[in-house]
């Protein structure tokens, strides 16, 4: 492993690609560990998932993750951090609904609140910190060029010692009510579906939304090879592993943008696009895709990839995209690509685009 660098006001987005083999999926016993589980569990905020298959699969594929599967629902509501910590949403929601919340704004400018597997985090700006009176850490980029300095404060909801009468406690309720009061529009859903975890919502008027796919079928390309060939495995080649996973990255994601130059025929001037279509056979194939955009939670996934793993055959490739929330000035998200590999039952290409916050 490489040492990672220290956070920079001039760092970019990072790109880390793994390939590896998966074991069989089983529905009745999800996997948790190792990857790809492990990245795809580490998702906190995901604001869009793609799937990207053949043609000929989607209606089993449609059925099985559309008409067979409830589909996700998130809430907007408007509530004050404070509410978060009262008795009754702290309990049903957070300790036993598994609540997820994100607040608006963006970390670098704006004092930004985050709920995930119980962890509360307050990004907050200088005055404000010194106002509430709470320990915090530094956060960000170092240099002061163009950035205000921030904090990132966390507190663990899920332990005992978050209830009143507690010391740590009391002090958090505190500078809640007396600073951090101003009423914020929050994104809401439950990360575990099977609890309800939403009656201590309702008083608040919460608006929900359901997220319902959207649809692309019929998506004329070129026949592309999505793996890695054996060639470059039997030799070790990284430098071929590189170039090969870069050039499957960029063709999933002009599809998954729905641009034109990956399609077949596309006769662009290549004064303007010098683009071309990476391992093609030569042949044409159709793919679909499927794209859900709303607020979204890891568990969920998780049991989408899992769904999609087991209908599609398993020498057939598949592709599930996810993306998260930016959170900076300029809009950088993380980003997770799994790719199982054509020809192949557990081969797996994974990309993890990480942005800079």
């Amino acid at each position: 492993m490489f040492p990672q660098p220290s956070p920079s006001i001039y760092q970019s987005s990072a790109c880390f690609v793994t390939y590896g083999t998966m074991g069989h999926v089983d529905r009745k016993q999800l996997p948790q560990r190792g990857n790809p589980w492990t990245a795809i569990a580490a998702q906190d905020f995901i604001h869009k998932v793609d799937l990207i298959a053949p043609q000929e699969f989607f209606s089993v594929l449609y059925e099985k993750l559309v008409e067979q599967r409830q589909q996700p629902v998130y809430a907007r509501v408007t509530m004050t951090l404070g509410q978060l910590l009262e008795a009754n949403f702290l309990t049903e929601c957070i300790k036993e609904g598994d609540a997820l919340m994100l607040s608006e704004g963006r970390t670098t400018t704006d004092n930004v609140f985050a709920l995930h597997k119980g962890v509360l985090k307050m990004y907050l700006d200088k005055e404000t910190y010194e106002r509430a009176g709470l320990t915090g850490k530094p956060h960000g980029p170092k240099g002061n060029r163009g950035l205000k300095p921030s904090w990132v404060v966390s507190y663990d909801l899920m332990s005992p010692a978050m209830m009143i009468g507690k010391k740590g406690f009391d002090r958090l309720v505190y500078a809640c009510q007396s600073v951090l009061n101003t009423p914020l529009t929050w994104l809401y859903c439950n990360a575990d579906p099977s609890t309800s975890g939403l009656d201590p919502l309702e008083r608040y008027k919460p608006t929900y939304h359901t997220v319902a796919p959207a649809v692309v079928q019929k998506r004329q390309v070129p026949q592309v090879e999505l793996g890695v060939p054996a060639s470059i495995l039997a030799e070790e080649d990284r430098s071929g592993l590189e170039e090969t996973a870069t050039e499957l990255y960029e063709w999933l994601s002009l599809h998954r943008l729905q641009s034109p130059r990956a399609t077949l025929g596309d006769a662009v001037d290549p004064f303007l696009s010098r683009y071309s279509i990476p391992c093609s056979k030569g042949g044409q194939a159709q793919i679909c895709l499927l794209n859900w955009h709303g607020f979204l939670g890891a568990s969920w996934l998780r049991d989408l990839i899992t769904d999609a793993l087991e209908t599609c055959p398993p020498h057939l490739w598949v592709s599930i995209s996810a993306t998260g929330f930016p959170r900076s000035v300029p809009g950088n998200a993380n980003d997770l690509t799994l790719l199982r590999a054509s020809g192949t039952a557990n081969e797996y290409l994974m990309w993890e685009a990480k942005g800079s916050d």
